[in-house]
């Protein structure tokens, strides 16, 4: 199977957001003929499939999980298989994702006497800030093998953060929880000339931003860090008129539930106690992205493991701390014990500190970490199911 092939193909011809008829469409065909039990979303445009293993009958399933969706950038590399689609562009290496996850399926197909139990994969649309996690979760993806996944692992491409080819994870968080906010404080127009006839809402927004800063910065544990940035701030329409509202909208970032549930919590105390000392009123509204994703101890440490044993132990290393980006598989691992895997995926001979950066209009993703993708993946699974207290 030309796994570079079949990631061109993807990559020529991206799709955003829940609705992916034609990468749907490629996953589908590539799946034809090999004996696997197959379904489809019905709100999105998902697929699973079920590999039963012959080894051991009713066993343990073990979930490998990919990626379809695109992102809004117009692609600006100049590779042969550049994006055919106006505006959009496999920026976050997901081409990559679906093609090892589809390798992994034929592998694994290939060693089903070897299987002490079944392999669920989940290709799933929507990742990019669209809730397709959540989606399939609700449309029972965890019980489309009939029993409940004892692990999950997802593999992710990046080309700035580890060297060509090397897989990397770590125990706990490992990934960014992330959220909105959005601060809409509401005062009482009026002329500029005559600031004592309004409530100006723009001396009490500029304070919430620099009380923001302070509250991160003395209020929360350096070890469990919190992000917060002030992503834009809008009030009026001319220097003479005082406005009737200010709106700021905030970026948070968190590695654990606790960090994020408190810092959503005194944000909006904060915010409502700056308003009323102004005499003013404020409305915050969070914006629920994606939970901190976080690793189980033991599933990490057998991603590092296999991947040492594959490759050599100069490709395998633990991420000295979490990314501070987000992904939706967090969701998965609050049901499953599992893992979320990085592969460095810059061209050969391309340094991290070079590599532009996933989502970037210029960043190209190696063809040849393909097979070394679909190869931890399938190995995964086939570990995971033969370990010892498989049957969870």
């Amino acid at each position: 199977m030309n796994l570079a092939a079949l990631r061109h193909r993807l990559h020529a011809r991206p799709e955003v957001g829940l609705y992916l008829p034609e990468t749907q469409r490629t996953v589908l065909s590539t799946l034809a003929g090999l004996d696997v039990e197959v379904s489809t979303g019905t709100a999105l445009s998902s697929v699973t499939a079920v590999l039963r293993g012959r080894r051991r009958t009713g066993g343990p399933v073990v979930l490998l999980r990919t990626d379809l969706d695109a992102l809004p950038v117009t692609e600006t590399a100049a590779v042969p298989y550049k994006s055919t689609v106006d505006g959009v562009m496999h920026a976050c290496g997901h081409d990559l994702h679906t093609a090892m996850l589809l390798g992994a399926v034929h592998r694994l197909a290939a060693r089903a006497d070897e299987l002490a139990g079944d392999v669920l994969f989940c290709f799933q649309p929507g990742e990019e800030g669209h809730g397709g996690a959540r989606t399939m979760l609700a449309e029972g993806l965890l019980n489309a093998a009939g029993r409940t996944p004892v692990a999950a692992y997802a593999l992710h491409v990046f080309g700035d953060v580890v060297p060509h080819g090397v897989v990397a994870t770590r125990p706990g968080p490992v990934m960014a929880g992330s959220d909105g906010m959005r601060v809409t404080v509401h005062g009482r127009g009026g002329h500029a000339s005559t600031p004592h006839r309004a409530a100006d809402p723009i001396p009490p927004a500029c304070e919430m931003v620099t009380a923001t800063q302070a509250l991160v910065a003395r209020g929360f544990d350096a070890y469990d860090p919190v992000v917060v940035t002030v992503g834009t701030i809008h009030a009026g329409t001319r220097r003479n008129i005082i406005p009737d509202s200010a709106e700021l909208e905030l970026s948070i970032r968190t590695f654990s539930t606790a960090a994020r549930e408190a810092v959503l919590d005194r944000l909006t105390a904060l915010y409502q106690g700056i308003a009323a000392a102004h005499g003013l009123t404020v409305t915050v509204s969070p914006i629920p992205v994606h939970p901190p994703t976080v690793n189980d101890d033991t599933e990490a440490r057998l991603v590092l493991d296999t991947a040492a044993d594959l490759f050599g132990t100069d490709r395998a290393t633990a991420l000295p701390h979490p990314l501070t980006a987000s992904e939706d598989f967090a969701y998965l691992l609050r049901e499953v014990p599992g893992a979320f895997v990085v592969l460095g995926a810059a061209p050969r001979g391309v340094a991290p500190a070079d590599s532009p950066s996933n989502h970037a209009a210029d960043v190209v993703f190696a063809d040849d970490v393909l097979d070394d993708g679909a190869d931890l993946l399938a190995e995964l699974a086939v570990r995971r199911l033969a370990s010892v207290g498989g049957a969870g």
